[in-house]
């Protein structure tokens, strides 16, 4: 029976984890052994990365809601309570795009808001 050797897989893991290290610095483009702990690395990151996009967007919506519903007469936590008691089920998200760009409804529900808290 013929010996096997890995040469082809192996070749073909290089492959793969130098094609992932494009663009890296230096050697770590080059080299399997500089670029397989870069890729692991940056991997993780990445996977870190996606989490806190995640925080980071519904900070600024609360962010933009606080700022435009200040004129309009009421905190962000006040407005958010009184949706909820009014019976509006609007995410951050989208009141955060009405605040720019339609503020004038922004307002109306602002008004709602203060009037289901009284």
């Amino acid at each position: 029976m013929a010996r096997v050797k890995n040469g082809v897989n192996t070749h073909r893991k290089h492959k793969k984890i130098l094609k992932m290290a494009k663009g890296f610095y230096g050697s770590k483009h080059k080299i399997f052994t500089a670029a397989n702990p870069a890729v692991m690395r940056a991997l993780r990151s990445a996977e870190m990365g996606r989490k806190l996009k995640k925080r980071e967007y519904r900070r600024l919506w609360i962010a933009r809601i606080n700022a435009a519903c200040r004129p309009n007469g009421i905190s962000y936590s006040r407005l958010m309570d009184g949706l909820k008691k009014s019976g509006i089920e609007i995410n951050r998200k989208m009141l955060s795009e009405m605040a720019i760009y339609s503020p004038a409804d922004f307002a109306q529900l602002c008004e709602t808001a203060k009037a289901a808290l009284k």
